[in-house]
């Protein structure tokens, strides 16, 4: 801290009408333009800052955190000289600039920290061409619920100036405290660089039995695993945690240095992009393989041989072992909750075990309420995201060693133990297809029209035959949460079609992408025979599909001959 104070200047600016968060205060778009638009991204972390009281936010802390794609350093010195210029008080940002979500998270509850700045576009591409993004948290650790990201779109579209300290230089690779004096301030602003992993890991010690799962790493009979961070901020967390603290070999991690394009692949960890890892699984040497997105807040799970466990089941199978868990054996479980698409596997361990399921629409910002006020323990979506009541966010290295833990505590393979909950439970079949980057306006007639032929009177009681099949009609509704802690209604959330037989179908509006739409469509169906459990999920799903196709017109409507992603 030398030399004359820094200047904090005024920056006259115009707004643009496409900055309103997408869901839980985070914007998405492509990375051409935060980084060619002028004051685009500016204009946004004003925004973001504003919605913060003022009393709030002076001298206040937060913590910034990046995947590591492309433009987060740059973005990263902007929100800091941002911050510092709105009177934040301390910024607390991992080494380079580098903090999963759920760390961040971590460190918010923490340190109490007024909220934090996440860069990332979660599972899209990063490069020049690909997407970024910047997510608002709040002070619970959680994403911004709507009413505050309302607020940020509000102030997003008056916005006449910002707030920026240009001349401020931070070095990101320097761990430790940078202060720094600034005109018209009485104290120094601070920036603390820290390690991306090491608060979040000391959180891990206290939830889980470190030894147990050492055992089962580095014991006799050892299980061997295979984990693919993708390039994204996984890395360090990977091998710090897995590695270095549980006895993992080195060579047990894969694509571990966070690149700023993620190795031109995308960081989306499912079996249509995460195909390294699969191939790898398929061969036989190992006996348990995850991968995690871009930010880690979203797995997967592959057992040996590439057996494949879909986020419902592993949600569920969660659910009915969490006593394999220290924290839960010693906190109790109070409830789980599920977003609406994601299937019904959870509620039959649920019901088992007399503990109740809140559903609600897509998007952990609805979780993050139910956990606050006591009623949720455990919770989780079909896009790959489980967490608990221990963040506000969805926690992928959290999820995989929870399976380390059942595997240890039970003894037995990844598909032994699904296997089990299925003779158990039944299998719930489970398939979502992603239209993506389609026309707005396309969607919105698509969507239009469907709920008006769904939810009309002489909907419910229909019959359709496809083939062998014959589905009745039960139950149709647009999904509607009323939150039952504050009583907020949320509309809209999709479109349900349930089946005498307790099938499901769901077309669902996505609001998470840029400047184009995507039109999500799920299926669902239940099997409680054992002999009708080893069936392909696409092949058992298939007459539910062709309803969904002929009822939605989508293919004829949208010049598509089939979904851009199958999960």
């Amino acid at each position: 801290m030398e030399g004359s104070p820094i200047p904090v200047l005024t920056v006259p600016t115009a707004p643009y009408e496409d900055q309103r968060p997408a869901g839980g205060g985070g914007l998405r778009r492509p990375t051409s333009l935060f980084e060619g638009q002028r004051n685009y991204l500016p204009n946004f972390i004003q925004s973001v800052l504003s919605s913060i009281d003022l009393r709030d936010r002076q001298g206040c802390t937060m913590v910034v955190g990046s995947d590591g794609r492309y433009f987060s350093k740059t973005a990263t010195e902007i929100v800091v000289q941002m911050a510092a210029a709105n009177g934040i008080g301390r910024l607390i940002i991992g080494q380079n600039g580098i903090l999963s979500t759920p760390a961040v998270s971590c460190i918010i509850r923490k340190i109490k920290a007024a909220g934090g700045i996440i860069l990332t576009a979660s599972h899209c591409p990063g490069g020049p061409g690909g997407e970024f993004g910047v997510k608002f948290n709040v002070a619970n650790g959680g994403p911004a619920p709507d009413v505050v990201s309302d607020k940020i779109y509000q102030i997003s579209k008056t916005i006449e100036e910002y707030a920026i300290c240009p001349d401020l230089r931070i070095d990101l690779s320097r761990l430790g405290r940078q202060e720094f004096d600034l005109e018209n301030k009485f104290k120094p602003f601070r920036v603390e660089i820290v390690d991306p992993v090491d608060i979040y890991l000391n959180l891990l010690r206290t939830i889980f039995d470190f030894n147990a799962i050492k055992s089962l790493l580095t014991g006799p009979g050892q299980l061997k695993i295979r984990v693919d961070a993708m390039h994204g901020v996984m890395g360090p967390y990977v091998r710090k945690v897995l590695c270095d603290e549980l006895g993992a070999p080195a060579n047990s991690a894969i694509n571990c240095v966070p690149l700023e394009d993620f190795g031109g692949q995308y960081p989306d960890p499912n079996l249509t992009y995460a195909t390294t890892l699969l191939e790898a699984m398929k061969g036989g040497e190992y006996g348990f393989g995850a991968a995690f997105d871009a930010d880690g807040d979203r797995y997967m799970i592959l057992g040996q041989n590439g057996f494949f466990v879909s986020p419902s089941d592993s949600l569920a199978i969660i659910a009915a072992n969490l006593s394999c868990i220290p924290y839960f054996r010693q906190m109790g479980v109070r409830g789980f909750g599920r977003s609406m698409p994601t299937s019904m596997a959870l509620d039959r361990v649920a019901k088992s075990m007399k503990i109740p399921v809140y559903e609600t629409p897509a998007g952990w910002r609805f979780f993050s309420n139910l956990m606050d006020s006591g009623r949720c323990s455990l919770c989780g979506e079909e896009s790959f995201g489980t967490g608990s009541d221990h963040l506000r966010e969805k926690d992928g290295l959290w999820a995989v060693l929870v399976w380390l833990s059942i595997i240890a505590a039970r003894k037995q393979s990844v598909e032994e133990i699904v296997r089990d909950h299925w003779a158990k439970f039944g299998r719930h079949y489970y398939c979502r297809f992603d239209y993506v980057g389609l026309e707005p306006k396309t969607t919105y007639y698509i969507m239009r029209d469907l709920e008006a032929l769904v939810t009309g009177k002489s909907f419910v009681g229909q019959q359709f035959a496809v083939g062998s099949h014959v589905y009745s009609v039960a139950k149709t509704d647009c999904f509607e949460y009323v939150d039952p802690v504050d009583g907020t209604v949320t509309k809209k959330q999709g479109l349900r079609i349930i089946f005498s037989d307790a099938s499901r179908l769901i077309f669902r509006l996505s609001s998470s992408s840029g400047m184009r739409a995507t039109i999500r469509l799920y299926a669902e169906s239940y099997e409680r025979d054992p002999s009708g459990h080893d069936q392909e999920p696409q092949a058992v799903l298939s007459p539910l599909i062709a309803i969904a196709l002929k009822i939605s017109q989508i293919h004829e409507r949208t010049g598509r001959r089939g979904p851009t992603v199958i999960t």
